[in-house]
């Protein structure tokens, strides 16, 4: 599993920039005033061999009695009770301040691994300044300068370091591969996940219940079907960040980010009742992503009428658009309604994500798509194609090397992905594609 760091300190110490920083994105809004950062906020970052889970968190105050700051301290409670190990944020120009001491103390008592990490440190002596951060009791003091980017990479190396067994897990995953094909059922909370799995294994073998959120972590069963082994996954439904704040809850949101992560491919399942919301969106986002299969399935179908079933299938067409390449099924868990076809799609989407291309059959199809149609030229520059090859599985990576390949517009890499989808029969799988440009040996 992912390691998972959770960013945590008082308002405006820049835990919003170092989480840019540590996720390589601008995903975290970030502005010179406190206050900004109110939910949890996830991202994914790469150190080296290692990935791992970024938590951003908004202003701690612990012993916050009411209003927004008493729901952001849950939900950093939460961040820090998910995580492997905290980062904790204090301000090295601003000092030492009463809400880093109960900080402090709230991290102490815990006992969770924690960096105490002394941000906007740049062009200040590791000496003097940093002495009076030594009374926080964490230990020794790493002074970084998330803008700027100085110090960042040997306080991820001493936070993945802090991470009890990581290397241990980390061996334990190359030697996972027996075989057995991992399915995730995903999907937000009360449609149905552990219904639909209480149904294939044939028994009550999990709780299933007319109530959001009674799966609580993701729960591993194996299971046998037509003489091939699966791992099947119920994970816990993805609310929005802003609604989870029961405290049995913490887990649910990264124990399903990493079970997908997990998983070979994943059974996204839908609410017929409640159509394709905004959160269906980003959950189906996030599975393209982390570069899953996945098979997409509309449970409690029985349950609407034509005028439902026809402005689902519109919804489906316009926010889940991205997913086109994904088999879709209208199913009913309750009374084992079209689940048969299901099985097939899984399988298929497996195969295809493990597929096998050859170099001169994937050459051979470029030659022909660029006959059909060549790429548009840019300015002085024409994109010219030579060859393809396979550059990785789940998810299939077809890497093709050329000139100018950097001015492809995205339309033509779409117009080839449709190409080797079709020769390949590609199902359920995302396919990706990648552009390596020759150096030209004359430019100097």
């Amino acid at each position: 599993m992912k390691p998972v760091i959770a960013l945590v300190g008082r308002p405006n110490v820049g835990k919003s920039t170092l989480f840019n920083r540590l996720t390589g994105t601008r995903d975290a809004i970030v502005a010179d005033f406190a206050g900004l950062t109110r939910d949890r906020h996830y991202g994914k970052g790469r150190a080296g061999a290692h990935e791992y889970i970024v938590i951003d968190t908004g202003g701690f105050e612990p012993d916050a009695a009411e209003g927004i700051y008493r729901e952001m301290a849950k939900q950093t409670r939460q961040a820090v009770a998910e995580s492997d190990v905290v980062v904790f944020v204090v301000d090295a120009r601003a000092g030492i301040s009463a809400q880093d001491h109960e900080i402090a103390h709230y991290l102490r008592r815990l006992g969770k691994p924690t960096v105490l990490v002394a941000n906007k440190a740049e062009g200040m002596t590791q000496g003097l300044q940093l002495v009076e951060f030594f009374e926080l009791g964490l230990g020794e003091v790493m002074p970084v300068s998330s803008a700027h980017g100085q110090g960042v990479r040997s306080m991820l190396d001493a936070a993945l370091q802090a991470v009890p067994g990581l290397a241990e897990e980390d061996e334990a995953d190359v030697e996972a591969d027996t075989g057995v094909i991992r399915l995730a059922v995903a999907g937000r909370p009360n449609v149905g996940k552990s219904t639909l799995i209480n149904v294939w294994l044939g028994e009550e073998r999990l709780v299933a219940f007319d109530l959001p959120g009674t799966t609580r972590d993701a729960i591993s069963v194996p299971f046998e079907r037509d003489g091939k082994q699966f791992e099947l996954i119920d994970t816990a439904g993805l609310r929005r960040k802003g609604k989870v704040f029961e405290a049995i809850e913490k887990f649910s949101v990264v124990k399903t980010l990493q079970a997908i992560e997990k998983a070979h491919v994943v059974l996204l399942l839908l609410d017929a009742t409640q159509g394709v919301t905004d959160q269906d969106a980003h959950i189906a986002g996030f599975i393209l992503e982390s570069g899953r299969a996945v098979v997409l399935a509309i449970n409690k179908w029985d349950a609407v009428d034509a005028y439902q079933r026809e402005q689902i299938e519109r919804q489906i067409e316009t926010r889940l658009a991205f997913l086109k390449f994904a088999s879709l099924h209208l199913i009913s868990a309750k009374k084992r309604q079209g689940l048969a076809p299901v099985w097939k799609s899984i399988i298929q989407a497996q195969t295809s994500a493990m597929r096998k291309m050859s170099t001169p059959v994937l050459t051979r199809l470029l030659q022909e798509a660029v006959a059909f149609q060549a790429p548009q030229r840019t300015g002085m520059f024409r994109p010219k194609m030579r060859y393809a090859h396979q550059g990785g599985m789940n998810p299939p990576v077809i890497v093709i090397h050329g000139n100018s390949l950097q001015h492809v517009p995205d339309a033509y890499k779409r117009f080839l992905e449709g190409r080797f989808r079709k020769a390949f029969d590609l199902v359920g799988t995302p396919l990706r594609i990648e552009f390596k440009t020759s150096d030209n040996p004359f430019k100097e």
